[in-house]
Parts: C-alpha cells; sequence; structure tokens
C-alpha cells in the first residue's frame, strides 16, 4: 500500500512539475523510479512516458484554453516527436540498462547548466 501511495505521490509531482513548468515529468518520474523503486532505466523510462500521456494532454488543453499554445508551431513539432519517439524508443531498447541510465544523467546534467547559462543572459536582454 506503501508503495501505492508513493507512486501516486510522485506522479502527482510529476504532472505538476510538466504542466507548470513545461518540463517532461520524467525529470521527476525517471530518477524517482530508478531510485526510490528499484526500476531498471528502460522500465522506468518507459513508465513514464506512459504516465506523460495523460498529463500532456491535460496540460495542453489548460494551456490552450488560455491562447497559450501556439498551434502553428505545436503540430509540426508533435508530428516530429512522434518519429523521432519511434526512432528514440527503438534506440533505448537497444542500450544497455547502465547506458542508458548514464546517457539520461548527462542529458539532465547539460540541460541544467544550459538552463542556468542562458538564463542570465536573457535577464539581461530583458532588462536592457
Amino acid at each position: 500500500m506503501s508503495e501505492i501511495l508513493g507512486l501516486v505521490f510522485f506522479g502527482f509531482v510529476a504532472g505538476s512539475i510538466s504542466a507548470s513548468l513545461g518540463v517532461g515529468g520524467g525529470v521527476v518520474l525517471v530518477p524517482a523510479l530508478v531510485i526510490l523503486f528499484s526500476f531498471d532505466q528502460h522500465l522506468a523510462q518507459g513508465t513514464s512516458l506512459a504516465v506523460i500521456v495523460p498529463t500532456a494532454i491535460v496540460g495542453a488543453v489548460v494551456h490552450a484554453r488560455a491562447s497559450r499554445v501556439i498551434w502553428r508551431f505545436a503540430l509540426p513539432l508533435g508530428i516530429a516527436g512522434i518519429l523521432g519517439g519511434l526512432l528514440g524508443g527503438r534506440l533505448a531498447l537497444a542500450l544497455d540498462d547502465l547506458l542508458l541510465r548514464r546517457l539520461f544523467a548527462a542529458l539532465l546534467f547539460i540541460t541544467a547548466v544550459r538552463m542556468i547559462t542562458l538564463s542570465g543572459g536573457r535577464r539581461e536582454q530583458n532588462e536592457a
């Protein structure tokens, strides 16, 4: 029962972060599933992707109702994302679990560094 409550809690956190900050809930779910629930990397990523489908739909509807979606960009990005998902899913399944985990961690690290370094430059441009 406590495992189910933990999963519900992390699903709530991932959905909240995904819809409010625009980051994939996988940033929260994948590490939580691997570290706290002992999922292997492949299972964590696959489970996270399945969870994000309804989360993304609900978040997109909320943002669309607030006129915060540029559909002429969203549609081609979505179509390309589907194709990329097919390729990326096959690639992930072909990789060793440890290598996949390290690649995921490297992506999170690089993204964090880029977000930190870019945020300072953008703030200066907006203040000027």
